[in-house]
C-alpha cells in the first residue's frame, strides 16, 4: 500500500491537483472520496472531470444519485453522490454491478454509506480541510 498527498491553498489550485491526481487513472477505475461536507469533494471531481475533457455541466449528483459525463477520449465517468441513501437495498436496485465492474470511471462520494459494496480494487481518496482553508487530498493505493 502506498499513500500521496497534495495540498490546496485556493480554488486556482484545483486544476493543477487534478493533473497530478491523473496518474492514479492508468491503476484503477474505481475512486472512493471521503471527507466531511465541504470539504471540496464535488469540487475536486469537478476539475477531475474538466482535466479528463469532460465539456458538459458537472454538478453533484445529490439528487439524481448518479451523473454520467463523456471525457474527451470517449471514457464513460460516473459520479455517485450516495448522501442521500437510506438503505443498500436502493444501491442493489439502481445495479450498481453494472457500473462498479464496467470499464467505466466511477468518482464515488460518501462511500462510507456503501462500503461493503465496493469492489476490492479500488483507490481511497481522503479529502480534508485545515484551519487556513487549505484542502489535503491523500491518495492510498493498495499497491
Amino acid at each position: 500500500m502506498s499513500e500521496h498527498t497534495i495540498t490546496i491553498n485556493s480554488l486556482e489550485e484545483y486544476p493543477q491537483a487534478a493533473k497530478w491526481f491523473t496518474r492514479f487513472l492508468q491503476q484503477e477505475r474505481i475512486f472512493a472520496f471521503y471527507g466531511k461536507m465541504g470539504s471540496g469533494k464535488t469540487t475536486f471531481i469537478k476539475s477531475l472531470c474538466e482535466e479528463l475533457g469532460v465539456e458538459d455541466t458537472i454538478n453533484s449528483p445529490t439528487f439524481a444519485i448518479v451523473n454520467e459525463y463523456e471525457s474527451r477520449d470517449a471514457d464513460t465517468i460516473f459520479h455517485f453522490d450516495f448522501y442521500r441513501i437510506k438503505s443498500l437495498a436502493e444501491v442493489y436496485n439502481m445495479g450498481y454491478e453494472e457500473y462498479f465492474y464496467g470499464n467505466a470511471y466511477c468518482f464515488i462520494e460518501w462511500p462510507e454509506l456503501i462500503e461493503e459494496l465496493l469492489p476490492e480494487e479500488h483507490i481511497r481518496v481522503d479529502i480534508s480541510e485545515g484551519s487556513d482553508g487549505a484542502r489535503t487530498i491523500k491518495v492510498t493505493v493498495n499497491d
